[in-house]
């Protein structure tokens, strides 16, 4: 199975992108949102979901093992297939899904074409216990971590640390990522992660 290409872009369609690995083009179907920043010439990395089919072999691309993570979880949900998951994926970032599901914001996916309210009800009902552990992904808290700590953490890596710090003074990871995602829509995305942690705990207490 192949898990990872990297290479030059050959080409970007519409669903899909040829690239070129020494000298070999593979198509790559990829979301909307990858396909988007990406242009013939570029050199791109890919993490790669293999799918082998009897009459076919098909590769899909992301840009980061979250992303392949969120795909192959969305497929776990009845009438999600590649096709859809790509699609979510293309409307809505990792950590917007992530954020939507804690909140139960199944109009946010109902934005994805092709998916409708009745399956993004089933999205963001069957993922709600899964988000959590998607949305920290790689980036846990240290045990131990002080709670009025007032060191800073990248954009990007508070949301995910403030949901396992959370998690680690003995709250659901459910509780924990919607908590966070209401402190990260009152305080916004650049919110330091003592701030998210306070904000989540306000929540936490009402």
């Amino acid at each position: 199975m192949i898990g990872k290409l990297r290479g030059k872009v050959d080409a970007v369609g519409e669903s899909h992108l040829i690239l070129d690995v020494g000298g070999v083009g593979y198509e790559v179907l990829a979301s909307a949102r990858t396909l988007r920043n990406l242009k013939a010439g570029d050199e791109a990395s890919l993490t790669i979901d293999t799918h082998v089919r009897e009459d076919s072999i098909k590769l899909y691309g992301f840009t980061s093992e979250v992303e392949r993570t969120w795909f192959r979880t969305l497929q776990t949900i009845q009438g999600v297939g590649a096709k859809v998951a790509l699609a979510v994926l293309g409307t809505l970032s990792p950590q917007d899904l992530a954020n939507a599901i804690a909140l139960a914001d199944w109009q946010a996916v109902e934005q994805t074409p092709g998916v409708g309210k009745k399956l993004a009800l089933r999205v963001v009902a069957e993922l709600k216990d899964k988000a959590p552990g998607l949305a920290v992904g790689s980036l846990p808290m240290p045990a131990g971590t002080a709670l009025a700590s007032d060191t800073t953490s990248t954009v990007g890596n508070a949301p995910a640390e403030a949901i396992s710090a959370l998690t680690n003074l003995g709250y659901q990871p459910h509780q924990a990522s919607q908590a966070v995602a209401v402190a990260m829509k009152d305080l916004g995305d650049g919110a330091e992660l003592a701030k998210l942690i306070r904000r989540g705990l306000r929540e936490l207490a009402r």
